[in-house]
């Protein structure tokens, strides 16, 4: 299942790395909702580098997964992020007008029906 969220970008934090070779960076969304909300979000492995081009207060559109794990007896809950769509606030590009067809019509007239 995939889910989005929408919102501006709050804070991005500072690349998280261990000895395993492990790598997280999380960052800060404050949705576009009537009562706004602060979500965290993170990005691990190499979809850190999508984090690179974003900058705080940049409008975007995060496509992530939930995850669930115990440990110790505690449960944990991480949206982990694959995909960032800038939005930029940018009006929606509009449907273009079909192109007229690459062929010529056949025949003279125009009006002529086929039955």
């Amino acid at each position: 299942m995939e889910l989005k969220l929408n919102g501006k970008v709050k804070l991005i934090l500072d690349l998280q790395s261990w000895d395993s070779g492990f790598t997280k960076r999380e960052f800060v969304i404050t949705t576009n909702e009537q009562y706004p909300q602060d979500v965290k979000l993170e990005c691990i492995k190499d979809k850190t580098s999508l984090l690179d081009g974003l900058s705080e207060g940049e409008d975007v559109e995060v496509s992530f997964n939930v995850r669930g794990n115990e440990y110790n007896g505690k449960y944990y809950v991480n949206l982990q992020a694959w995909r960032l769509n800038k939005s930029g606030g940018a009006a929606p590009a509009t449907e273009e007008a079909p192109a007229e067809p690459d062929f010529e019509p056949v025949g003279d007239d125009d009006d002529d029906l086929p039955f």
